[in-house]
């Protein structure tokens, strides 16, 4: 019996992954093309801070992340706390990717299966995933979503720096819709991904797990190309709810020397992709396409209503 219900439940599932969009479900009219427009790497430096700031004041961007182990976090705290409108979700992090700019993990004394041979955090997601045990990376979860709680920090949701958690291990996603379902937080995972490429992940996510419909980032060779890179997009956006990635920063001293020598998602990068959300051209592409800018918190309120 119990087997029975197990299988019964993932069919449904897997048929609600494929049947309705996201803003179907959650009564938008139809036809709804929603967007939420997200800043990613909240935390990581001053520059992306400012940047990031600006975007969320002054509505050019819907919602945003925050690395927690990063060296600027308490600055990220400060701003939630005197603008307790902005959505604010975490952005799980198990990489440090930088070459002379690094960070460990909160719980550095318990998590030793995520440091690398300079006791800071991997580089990469797959050198992470070769020595990391479930057990500690859910530890370190947890201690980050913990840590944003006791910094005042109210997240709206959870997602993934680098995609570790969705990309590597399947422990490791399972981890992640874990934590998440356990702080009652949406974990970015997408429709599209989970028809397609990542198929093999659907069997662990639940009826009850919310998924947006489709997610898109710019590519590393996007510089140069930011605005016909994301004209096409909009403008072939299909209905429901999507998630566009962006990655603001200032370009200055500090985080040309933070980024060196990487120039994808480097500083004269992020500056460029900023940019482009910060332009009267994308306030009125929206406009013309008919898509609404949309939060996190939005969403997951008429999520938790309908469950």
């Amino acid at each position: 019996m119990r087997c029975t219900l197990l299988l019964t439940a993932l069919l449904f599932c897997s048929f609600c992954l494929v049947s309705q969009n996201l803003a179907d479900k959650l009564g938008y009219p139809a036809g709804s093309r929603l967007l939420i427009v997200h800043a990613d790497d909240l935390g990581m430096a001053h520059s992306v801070n400012a940047a990031s700031f600006e975007a969320l004041t002054n509505g050019h961007v819907s919602s945003a992340s925050i690395m927690m182990p990063t060296p600027w976090v308490a600055e990220v705290a400060a701003f939630a706390k005197t603008h307790p409108e902005v959505d604010l979700g975490l952005h799980l992090t198990l990489t440090s990717e930088w070459t002379n700019y690094r960070w460990g993990p909160l719980g550095r004394d318990s998590v030793s299966s995520l440091l690398d041979e300079d006791n800071y955090l991997h580089g990469l997601c797959h050198e992470m995933a070769e020595t990391a045990t479930v057990a500690e990376v859910e530890l370190e979860l947890r201690r980050q979503v913990d840590q944003a709680l006791h910094m005042g920090i109210n997240p709206t949701h959870l997602d993934s720096h680098m995609g570790c958690l969705v990309y590597t291990e399947e422990a490791f996603f399972e981890a992640y819709l874990k934590v998440a379902r356990d702080y009652d937080l949406p974990p970015l995972i997408d429709r599209e991904s989970l028809t397609g490429m990542s198929k093999h992940l659907a069997k662990y996510v639940l009826p009850s797990d919310m998924v947006v419909d489709r997610v898109f980032m710019a590519p590393d060779s996007a510089q140069g190309n930011f605005k016909a890179t994301y004209d096409e997009v909009l403008t072939e956006l299909g209905d429901g709810v999507s998630v566009l990635l962006l990655h603001c920063a200032y370009d200055n001293a500090e985080f040309q020397a933070a980024a060196a020598p990487q120039v994808a998602f480097g500083s004269a990068w992020r500056q460029e992709d900023f940019e482009y959300f910060r332009s009267q051209h994308f306030a009125d592409l929206l406009e013309r396409e008919h898509i609404v800018p949309v939060t996190w918190k939005e969403l997951y309120g008429r999520w938790k209503m309908r469950r």
